[in-house]
Formats: C-alpha cells, sequence, structure tokens
C-alpha cells in the first residue's frame, strides 16, 4: 500500500474511532446523568441568560451541540418549550460544544491505554448499571483520544510533503478557501467536535521550520469558522418533517452561526492576536492547539453575547423567513402529544405518553357515557355510530402509544425506574383499550335486542344505567389514582368492586321475579346477563387500573421533565371533571 493511500486510511479510521467514542460517550453520558439532565434543564423555566446556561451544561454534559440541538428541536416540536427558550439553549449548546476542543488540546497520549483499561474493567466487572455507565464513559473518553493520536500519527508525513504545503499556503492567504473546506468537512462528518479535532491536529504539525504550525492560528481560525456554518446541518435535518416553530430554530441555529462567521470572517488578523493574547505562550506547535480551543470558545461566547439581547429581534427575523401560524387541526384517534423526535429523552417521552393515555382514559369516559345513554333510551338511534367511532379511536390511540413505548424500549436511554413506569403505563393502556371493548360489544347486545323488535323494561334499563353509574364511578376512582397520584388502597378497590358485584347479583334476581310476573320477556334473560357480564369484566379493568396504580405506576407530571409548557403555565391545579390530560400533576413522585 502506497504512503498516501495509508495517510488517507489511516485518517478516516482514526476519525472513526473518534466518532464512535464520540457517540458512545454521549450515549453514556446521558444514561449515567440521568435525572441531573431534567434538573439543568429547569433553568429554561427563568430567563435567556438561564436559557443559555442550560444549553451550555447540557452541551458539555453530552459532549454534542448536535445532540442538544436535536433534542430542542424535538422540545419544541411537542410544544414542551417556547421558541425564545429554544433559541437561547441553542446559542447555549454553541458554548458548550467548544469544550470538546478545550479537552482535546491537553496532552495525554501517555495515559490513553491505562484510562481506556480502568473504563473497560469498570464496564465489564460491575453489575450496577450506574457503575457500568461510568466505566464505558471513561472508555468511550479513552477511544476518542485513541482516535485523535491515530490521526496525528498518518498526518504527520503531510508536513513535509510539496504539495499539502502548498495547499495550506493557499488557505492562509485566501481565508474563504478555509471557511469552505471547513465547511465542507463538517457537512460530510456532520460533527463540529470532528472537524475541530482534525483542524487540531493538522494544526499541531511543525512546518519546515520544526518550530511554526503548517497552517497557523491565522490560517485555522477560516476553518474553523465554516466548521461553525457546516455545524448548522444537523439542526436543518432535524427539522424536517417538524412543525414550524422547530423550524424556526432552526433557522435560528443557522442565522447565529453564519452571522457569526461573517463578522469574525473580516476580524480574523485581530482575532488571531487576541486569541494568542489570552492563550498559553510558548513554541507555536506546540500551544496551537489550545489556540484554537480557545478561538472557538471566544468566538462562540462572543457572538451568543451579541445576539443574546436581541433574541425577540431573532425571533422576528425567524417568523418572516418561515411564515404561517401553526393550526391544529384535531382528528378523532390522532395521536395529541406523542412526537417521535424527544424519545431521546426519556423523561419528556414518558410524559407526552402520559398525557396521550390521559387521552384515551378521557375518550373511555365519553363511551361508558353514551352507552349509557343507549340504555337509557332504549332505541340508541344515531348513537351507536358515535361509540363504533370512538371505540376505532381508542384502539388507534392505544397502537400508537404502544409502538411509542416500544421505541422508547428500543433507544435504551431509560433507568430502571424509567423503565418500570414505562411498562406499567403501557398496561394502563391496554386496560383503557379493553374497557372500550367491553363498551362495544356492550352496543352490539343492545342492537341485537333491539333489532329483534323486543326491548328490556324500563326497570331493566334503570338498573343497567346503575351499574354503568357504578363502574364510571369506579373508573374515575382509579384513573384519578394514576394520573394525578390520589391514594387509594385496596379496601378502597375491594369495596368498589364488592358493591358492584352485589349490585349485579340484586338486579339478575329482580329479572327473575319480573320475569315469573310477566313484566319482562324472558326470552331476554341471556342478553340481560351477558351486559351484565361486560360490566362486570370491565369492573375488572378498573380494578388492574388501580392496581397499577398500587404498584407505583403514575403520569410523570410537568416537573420530572423539568420543563413547563408554554401554553399551560395558567394550569397550576388539576381541573375538574374528568381531564385526564392535564400535565400538571403533582402527586407521588416515582
Amino acid at each position: 500500500m502506497n504512503e498516501n493511500l495509508q495517510t488517507v486510511f489511516g485518517l478516516l479510521g482514526g476519525l472513526a474511532i473518534f466518532l464512535y467514542g464520540m457517540n458512545m460517550m454521549s450515549d453514556a453520558l446521558q444514561k449515567a446523568a440521568g435525572d441531573k439532565m431534567k434538573r439543568i434543564l429547569s433553568f429554561l423555566t427563568k430567563n435567556p441568560v438561564m436559557g443559555v446556561l442550560a444549553g451550555a451544561l447540557v452541551t458539555a454534559v453530552l459532549q454534542s451541540s448536535s445532540a442538544t440541538t436535536v433534542m430542542i428541536i424535538g422540545f419544541v416540536s411537542a410544544g414542551l418549550i417556547s421558541m425564545p427558550q429554544a433559541i437561547s439553549v441553542i446559542f447555549g449548546a454553541n458554548i458548550g460544544t467548544t469544550m470538546t476542543a478545550q479537552l482535546l488540546a491537553f496532552k495525554i497520549s501517555d495515559y490513553i491505554y491505562p484510562i481506556i483499561f480502568i473504563g473497560f474493567m469498570m464496564f465489564f466487572i460491575s453489575k450496577k448499571d450506574k457503575i457500568k455507565d461510568i466505566g464505558m464513559v471513561i472508555f468511550s473518553f479513552g477511544l476518542l483520544f485513541e482516535g485523535i493520536e491515530i490521526m496525528g500519527s498518518v498526518m504527520k508525513p503531510l508536513a513535509t510533503s510539496p504539495v499539502f504545503l502548498e495547499l495550506m499556503g493557499q488557505v492562509k492567504d485566501i481565508p474563504i478557501l478555509g471557511v469552505l473546506l471547513g465547511m465542507v468537512m463538517t457537512l460530510v462528518v456532520q460533527s463540529s467536535s470532528a472537524t475541530i479535532a482534525v483542524l487540531q491536529n493538522f494544526a499541531s504539525q511543525a512546518g519546515p521550520d520544526g518550530i511554526t504550525s503548517i497552517i497557523g492560528l491565522a490560517g485555522a481560525i477560516p476553518i474553523l469558522l465554516g466548521d461553525n456554518i457546516g455545524t448548522t446541518i444537523t439542526a436543518i435535518l432535524a427539522s424536517i418533517g417538524q412543525s414550524r416553530d422547530a423550524k424556526r430554530v432552526a433557522a435560528a441555529h443557522c442565522t447565529f452561526n453564519i452571522t457569526g462567521a461573517a463578522a469574525f470572517y473580516f476580524l480574523i488578523p485581530h482575532f488571531a492576536k487576541v486569541v494568542q493574547m489570552i492563550s498559553t505562550k510558548g513554541p507555536e506547535v506546540q500551544v496551537i492547539a489550545r489556540q484554537i480551543a480557545n478561538a472557538h470558545t471566544l468566538f462562540n461566547v462572543t457572538v451568543t453575547l451579541i445576539w443574546l439581547p436581541l433574541i425577540p429581534l431573532m425571533v422576528k427575523w425567524v417568523r418572516f423567513l418561515i411564515k404561517g401560524e401553526k393550526k391544529s387541526v384535531l382528528v378523532l384517534g390522532e395521536p395529541k402529544f406523542l412526537d417521535r423526535h424527544v424519545q431521546s429523552q426519556p423523561s419528556a417521552a414518558l410524559y407526552l405518553a402520559s398525557r396521550e393515555i390521559g387521552n384515551v382514559a378521557n375518550l373511555v369516559v365519553d363511551m361508558i357515557e353514551k352507552s349509557k345513554s343507549i340504555i337509557s333510551d332504549a332505541t340508541g338511534v344515531g348513537k351507536d355510530s358515535q361509540i363504533e367511532d370512538l371505540s376505532q379511536a381508542i384502539r388507534g390511540l392505544h397502537q400508537s402509544v404502544s409502538e411509542y413505548i416500544v421505541q422508547l424500549y428500543e433507544e435504551s436511554k431509560m433507568n430502571e425506574t424509567q423503565s418500570e413506569q414505562a411498562a406499567g403505563l403501557l398496561g394502563v393502556v391496554t386496560t383503557l383499550k379493553r374497557l372500550a371493548i367491553r363498551s362495544n360489544e356492550i352496543l352490539g347486545q343492545m342492537n341485537n335486542i333491539v333489532t329483534s323488535g323486543r326491548n328490556l323494561s324500563g326497570i331493566a334499563r334503570a338498573e343497567l344505567v346503575e351499574c354503568f353509574e357504578e363502574i364510571q364511578k369506579f373508573f374515575t376512582l382509579a384513573m384519578d389514582s394514576v394520573a394525578y397520584g390520589t391514594p387509594i388502597t385496596m379496601e378502597q378497590i375491594n369495596k368498589a368492586k364488592s358493591k358492584l358485584r352485589k349490585t349485579q347479583k340484586k338486579f339478575r334476581k329482580a329479572h327473575l321475579e319480573r320475569v315469573q310476573t310477566g313484566e319482562c320477556d324472558p326470552n331476554l334473560t341471556g342478553e340481560f346477563n351477558d351486559i351484565l357480564y361486560n360490566m362486570e369484566r370491565m369492573s375488572d379493568d378498573c380494578v388492574e387500573i388501580a392496581t397499577e396504580a398500587q404498584d407505583n405506576v403514575h403520569f410523570v407530571p410537568r416537573e420530572e421533565v423539568g420543563i413547563i409548557l408554554e401554553k399551560e403555565k395558567e394550569l397550576e391545579i388539576p381541573p375538574e371533571g374528568n381531564d385526564f390530560t392535564n400535565g400538571n400533576f403533582t402527586g407521588v413522585q416515582v
């Protein structure tokens, strides 16, 4: 294999190890950080300055501005945060991502293999998930630096290549070439951290004199500016198929980086001098990696300070670029809250799943009420189609919620508590579907009676209505416990179940007595008992929901997500009635 090919493959292999290590470290950090991420995001409810701080801290933890950007765009699309809040977080993410370059500027080549070994042993030996996650963070951190070392070793021969030296000379003399080079590199790799790491390694190669950098700080800065422009592709891709506000957040990210790069492009010589003043002194080839890291940090901090007081102007600008207001057309059976783009954040995803299950519960309430009305009216004319529509909607939503929770498991980013909650919520929504099926079966049984030309007596219908009312009370008791954390005991569950069974037994006996006296048609005894049987099964379903609540399965509250929905700030207490979609649950914390 010739030398040029070895250099290319070495560079690509080192870059692959670097990217793999960074992605593994980001995933492991998210698992290890757990609920601390939600506390950081709680800053979003304060003001734009806190939003910037939250964005910087989250990105510094995740070691990826792309991960933060995708997460925030998903939050905006799901309605979890407002656009101004999201913009401030994006500003902070640009600062947080500079921490990667700062870390890479440290010379830890002598410690890479011990770091990899220690991380691997922690992950391989420990049985505790927390320790395994920390071990994976350390192992991935070592891999990241190993990738850097590989890239650095294969790039050393480039310092003596006349073709490469001529190319670097052109980049120094024509800064726009550097901007284009950095932009294209980041567009291809989709990681500014990776391209800046490559830049730091390139720049650390000595020129012919063995002291000065092969490219120099003034030549590296244009590439750095291009990297910042290229990284906006992640936000653009993440916003495809999202709401208008999500697209506007992506546009704000592009505006931030492009305007900043354009302004600094004309100040490159002066900017380079400032960076050299605030950086470590020494031979250029030894300190340029730190200088590039400092230039990256200083650029993003400066642009953030400029744009921070201008966030209202940024909001107007992106609304001008992407016109139109969000129009919500509610279709029965279509998910109102689920958003797949927040599934990388289990707390937010479980919160949205909770609200969607509340939506299903509300439809079940409507279905039970309409079923009761059909029995009361005796005919049910015009209402059977409404119940069928509700039944189809509930089944569709059950399917959507189930797939959403299964995909959460496939993401494999939930901790043990979140996994248990997800399984419990899946059980609740499945039970809600069974309630809808039972109610629909009762509709079919009533239709059989009506189409046969006969009808239940007024007393029999009143008894069935009374049973439905008991089911409604039991259902509300069980769902309140899941939705709002209302305490429920086995005594309450057994009492509600026993009361309904005694009532049904009493009504069966009363029906037989009426048959003896001729008040009720004996041929309808089977249908009457079938309806009572389905009601008994519905009460069993209510027991299932109440039991889930006793097992500490509750809707995930807004407070656990660490974010307040902009449109729901006024909802500080649960509304009256059976609105189980309310997100301000403040009950038992799980």
